[in-house]
């Protein structure tokens, strides 16, 4: 399926639909310092202080409105951080803005105000490399705790050095209030880090005035694995890939496998054998059904307390995936089924037993589904809970980065898959789900939704590997035993995951290992959200919104 977009009229267009740089860099006058060359897209280095001038104007006047991730590092002569920009309507339009900072000075200009999503990237900058961010609203650590001396990415942190955390009593932002009238009913509401509803090790300090919340401050971190740093000792062709498995725990492995193998081939311009791109997105497509019941199933018990029906029987159906994919990779949650150039090995035989495995499965589908919608989108209860909360307009989800169902339950039509086509979606028939509701029942259709349409590509690949001759199946290409991309080559590339776009960044030093390997998971977008949709609704409403988000903490800490 393709899309066909009109651009002669945007400023920065080229003709031929590609991004004009010579106009962009015009556009952006003196600010602009250099311009370098990416794999992905060209990247203008720009002055510290012109951050927010550069983004507006990139923004307004040229429609660069997703700011996809914030990448930082420490060079041996200067700090720099990257904003990847791209556009929702058009993904295959991008553009890296490149802001250099003296090394005995690294202070650059926050983005917040352009992009909201560049709050938490820009905190997570401070504080793992430890750049500041002048004019930051929030300018504070976020994985690591607050009385942490150094910062773990910079090139002279001594990781011998002993640190002290203590434990400090939480205040109450709204204290003051309570000072200046008597009558105030404030509170600060602790949920986690170990609560059912939080889906992991999160912790929400909520602030109540009488029932209502006023105010949201997730505390992430908890279970921060250095995950980027252990793919920058890993090497490309073999010791990286098992880690991806790990930053989805919720079954979504195959796909973010996929993040990494499509950034590191274009990176090493590795061809994908056709065989492999349709092995590859059914068994992603596999993978997505999983995530996306884990999360009904989940979400039935956290709004309803229905387990006994709604729950065991998205674990049901779960069962029944993991057994096809347990099948085809030797694994059932953590695959490592994917491979630089393709795949590790062709389907199971016998063939046909594998094939009717999946058509028992996808013709079982629409009455299983029909069965979710009696029981949860028709069910009063979880209407009464969902519909009209946690209310997030399309703008306000587009600064946060939102992506997935989150965007596409506020009516964002944007979808990987088919805006930056990769694998074999491009020949299939399907379509992008979106609902106008922007509440938290629009997103609990959007997933019911796309296991439909996730099912119909299963289905066509399906039928074409079956008939696929033979001879032609090759399941991997030629990639040398060792991989050394050329120095200095940056590229940043995603997928569209079961939670949104996951992106990789990767910077090259001319070694068989990366030496910058950036994760841009789409649960730390989302949950940037929480705040937005829940200030001024009641504790069940938050709790019905967070559950809505889908979050896994493994993609959001790292």
């Amino acid at each position: 399926m393709s899309i066909e977009k009109a651009h002669a009229h945007e400023l920065g267009v080229a003709d031929d639909g590609t991004v004009d740089y010579d106009e962009l860099e015009t556009l952006l006058g003196d600010a602009v310092l250099d311009r370098e060359s990416h794999v992905n897209a060209d990247g203008f280095v720009i002055r510290p202080d012109a951050v927010q001038e550069v983004l507006s104007t990139l923004k307004e006047e040229a429609g660069f409105d997703n700011c996809n991730c914030v990448t930082a590092q420490e060079y041996q002569d200067r700090y720099e951080t990257i904003y990847h920009l791209t556009k929702y309507d058009d993904r295959t339009q991008e553009v890296s803005i490149v802001v250099p900072t003296a090394k005995d000075d690294p202070v650059s200009e926050t983005a917040a105000p352009v992009f909201r999503t560049a709050d938490w990237h820009e905190r997570e900058a401070y504080d793992l490399i430890g750049i500041d961010y002048e004019g930051h609203p929030d300018p504070r650590r976020i994985l690591l705790p607050e009385t942490w001396q150094g910062h773990p990415l910079s090139l002279d942190y001594d990781q011998t050095k002993p640190q002290i955390v203590t434990l400090r009593e939480n205040a109450n932002p709204l204290e003051g209030d309570r000072r200046a009238n008597d009558d105030s009913d404030t509170m600060l509401l602790n949920i986690g880090p170990h609560h059912p509803a939080t889906h992991g090790v999160l912790h929400i300090e909520a602030t109540l005035d009488g029932e209502q919340v006023v105010d949201v401050e997730p505390d992430i971190g908890y279970i921060h694995r250095c995950e980027e740093q252990m793919c920058q000792q890993g090497t490309y062709r073999h010791q990286i890939m098992p880690y991806p498995d790990r930053w989805d725990w919720g079954g979504a492995g195959l796909l973010n496998e996929w993040a990494y193998a499509r950034t590191a081939e274009e990176l090493a311009d590795i061809d994908v054998p056709e065989y492999a791109q349709v092995v590859r997105t059914m068994s992603a497509e596999l993978s997505r059904i999983l995530s996306h019941m884990l999360a009904v199933a989940a979400y039935a018990l956290d709004v309803i307390g229905d387990f006994t029906a709604t729950f065991m029987y998205g674990m049901q159906d779960r069962e029944t995936v993991q057994n096809i994919l347990e099948d085809l990779t030797g694994q059932r949650l953590m695959f490592n089924y994917f491979r630089l150039g393709g795949v590790a090995w062709d389907l199971p035989e016998p063939r046909e037993q594998f094939f009717e495995k999946i058509r028992d499965f996808i013709d079982d589908l629409p009455e299983r589904l029909e069965e979710y919608h009696n029981l949860l989108t028709s069910n009063e209860i979880m209407q009464i809970r969902t519909v009209d909360t946690g209310i997030l307009e399309p703008e306000v989800a587009k600064s946060y980065g939102a992506t997935g169902p989150v965007a596409r339950g506020s009516g964002v039509d944007y979808d990987v898959r088919r805006d930056d086509p990769y694998g074999y979606y491009p020949e299939l028939d399907w379509d992008v789900v979106t609902e106008d509701g922007c509440d938290n029942y629009a997103r609990l259709l959007v997933r019911l939704q796309e296991v439909e349409e996730s099912a119909k590509i299963i289905q066509q690949c399906a039928d074409l590997l079956e008939d696929w001759p033979e001879d032609d199946r090759t399941i991997q290409a030629n990639v040398p035993r060792t991989l050394k991309p050329d120095p200095d080559t940056e590229i940043y590339k995603s997928v569209e995951a079961a939670k949104g776009e996951l992106g990789i960044y990767i910077r090259s030093d001319g070694t068989d290992k990366p030496a910058r390997f950036k994760i841009r998971g789409p649960s730390f977008s989302n949950l940037q959200t929480l705040p937005e949709m829940s200030e001024g609704e009641y504790i069940p409403d938050m709790i019905a919104t967070l559950g809505s988000l889908d979050t896994i903490m493994g993609e959001v800490d790292r």
